[in-house]
């Protein structure tokens, strides 16, 4: 079950990662994909608040993964760990260097979100969520979930 949802704001695209984050669990794998200024970064800080993380969640364009803790005053109930691959798609052996992020240590006590990831770390996990971000010339966002495995497409469902 592929579910499609048109986001009109940042707000929206907050709005709508709470929700994703209110299927989500230890273990989750999150790949999200579309162009520059998409809103990949503002949908991970939906799902961050949604998870009660500490800390601001900004893009880990530079530092290439940021680990949020769960912050009990928050409700705060698993890890984050946000990642992006941009930087690292230009590399000889993009794998290679995903290896070295040590991401399989956590993936399994943590949500893992890597923006720029497909082709890369799928072999973290078993099953994981395509997460493609469109963005329309009105600013209007196009968020399509696409299950890959697991039990995905069940929990999917509770989005429409």
């Amino acid at each position: 079950m592929t579910v499609v949802a048109e986001l009109k704001t940042v707000d929206d695209t907050h709005e709508f990662g709470r929700r994703l984050a209110g299927l989500l669990h230890a273990g989750d794998l999150l790949l999200l994909s579309g162009p520059l200024g998409a809103g990949k970064t503002a949908l991970t800080q939906g799902i961050g608040a949604g998870l009660g993380v500490r800390g601001d969640i900004t893009s880990p364009t530079f530092v290439i993964a940021r680990v949020h803790r769960p912050d009990p005053a928050r409700g705060g109930r698993v890890t984050l760990v946000h990642a992006d691959a941009y930087r690292l798609g230009e590399s000889a052996d993009p794998r290679a260097e995903i290896d070295d992020l040590d991401l399989d240590a956590s993936v399994d006590e943590a949500v893992t979100v890597v923006e720029w990831g497909e082709g890369m770390v799928e072999q973290l996990a078993d099953a994981h969520l395509r997460v493609r971000i469109d963005r329309r010339e009105d600013d209007t966002r196009v968020v399509t979930c696409e299950p890959v495995g697991g039990d995905w497409a069940q929990r999917l469902a509770a989005l429409d």
